[in-house]
């Protein structure tokens, strides 16, 4: 099997112009907009040009089907509001040159998919989230965008849907090249990170009433500030998680919305997103318990409500031993001593996938540990590296 390094960053390009910000190489391609839809369909014509068949699922989870079973090759190309290039996209695009090189050599057998709202517009990796089931697709419908918008509203304007999902069982593993979106590979200068395990993920909404009252003419000890409670809650978590949490534990407040959101008017509702991650369900357990205690005891003490959102998440994913070793050889091969194993802090899809078939991943540095930011960027080097390896471990896997 022979890549084509100029063919895969040529398609890479051409992808990044789909919903191109104007700022660098910043993108914008939010789950079925209509640039997430156009890359979709620039999607299905690049893989009827390879040879590929396109099977876009009821949710939009697009594949290139190769013939019989198949080593799947891919990630998403959605983006976050304010995103990069290469966040999702490389893994597909290196799916796509892979299936043709494969297919030019006479094997090995390899599909490609892009799956859908992987960045969270209305979920966790919302597409493959429903394609492996631990997402049942009745709640997925009636998740919410920020504008209100359902799920169900969404994927029903996109075209050419089929009524069936795939079977996970048609593949014989999945791997999912993509950016490593943190600092590690870039400081140490290493140019591959073999994924080991994938963090736990769990996220909700927090929403606080109080009461709603003039700015100019209502004493402090009288107000019942909503937003004043958000900053509490967020000062006595900071404080308690102290006490459980790692050094590689997070947690992240990234959406706040403000009632009635106005200069002279003391907000009487704020909802505010509290995302962590952790690798121990144990310790997600234990934080999950403090948030909602914590949110109980500050509504009390300030005269409010508060309510909380479903929970929704992923548990920690360990990736498969197998593929991991034919990485890790093909990596020791392209740049040895240039490359580690390593745990990922972000969520990927192939967290989802890995109880169906064998999953793993495949890291290639971010430039000064930056995403979704449109400042996000890769080396060109480093981007084939990464695609020479995954060239080299598929076909130990195919042959084993």
């Amino acid at each position: 099997m022979k890549i084509n390094p100029q063919r895969f960053l040529s398609d890479l390009h051409e992808l990044r112009l789909i919903g191109a910000s104007g700022i660098g190489k910043g993108v914008m391609r939010p789950a079925f907009s209509q640039t997430d839809i156009a890359a979709r369909e620039w999607l299905s014509a690049k893989f009827a040009e390879i040879g590929l068949t396109t099977y876009i699922d009821p949710v939009g989870n697009t594949f290139g089907l190769g013939q019989g079973k198949s080593v799947l090759i891919g990630s998403h190309t959605d983006t976050q509001p304010e995103g990069g290039w290469l966040d999702g996209a490389l893994g597909v695009v290196c799916g796509m040159e892979l299936a043709r090189a494969a297919l030019e050599a006479g094997g090995p057998n390899v599909s490609v998919v892009s799956f859908q709202d992987e960045e969270g517009r209305f979920g966790i990796t919302t597409g493959s989230s429903i394609w492996a089931g631990t997402l049942p697709l009745d709640e997925a419908d009636k998740l919410t965008d920020v504008t209100g918008l359902t799920f169900f509203e969404a994927r029903s304007q996109m075209p050419n849907r089929s009524a069936k999902f795939l079977d996970p069982k048609r593949f014989r593993g999945f791997i999912e090249c993509h950016i490593e979106q943190g600092p590690w590979l870039h400081d140490a200068g290493e140019k591959l990170g073999i994924v080991t395990d994938i963090v736990g993920i769990r996220n909700c909404t927090i929403t606080f009433v109080g009461e709603q009252n003039h700015a100019g003419t209502t004493p402090m000890h009288r107000r019942k500030d909503a937003f004043q409670a958000m900053v509490v809650f967020s000062h006595n978590i900071n404080h308690r998680f102290q006490n459980i949490v790692e050094p590689s534990t997070v947690w992240t407040t990234g959406r706040v919305d403000l009632h009635p959101n106005a200069h002279s008017i003391v907000p009487s509702r704020c909802s505010f997103s509290m995302q962590w991650r952790d690798g121990d369900t144990t310790r997600l357990d234990q934080m999950e318990k403090i948030i909602r205690q914590t949110a109980q005891e500050v509504a009390a003490e300030m005269g409010m409500q508060v309510t909380l959102s479903p929970v929704l998440g992923i548990k920690p994913t360990s990736m498969d031993e197998v593929l991991q070793s034919k990485l890790c050889a093909a990596a020791e091969v392209e740049c040895p001593n240039g490359w580690r194993k390593m745990t990922s802090g972000a969520l990927h899809d192939a967290a989802n996938l890995s109880p169906h078939i064998p999953s793993a991943m495949l890291f290639v540095p971010s430039i000064n540990g930056i995403s979704h930011d449109f400042a996000e960027d890769t080396n060109e080097a480093d981007l084939i590296t990464g695609l020479r390896v995954l060239a080299v471990a598929i076909e130990h896997f195919q042959n084993q």
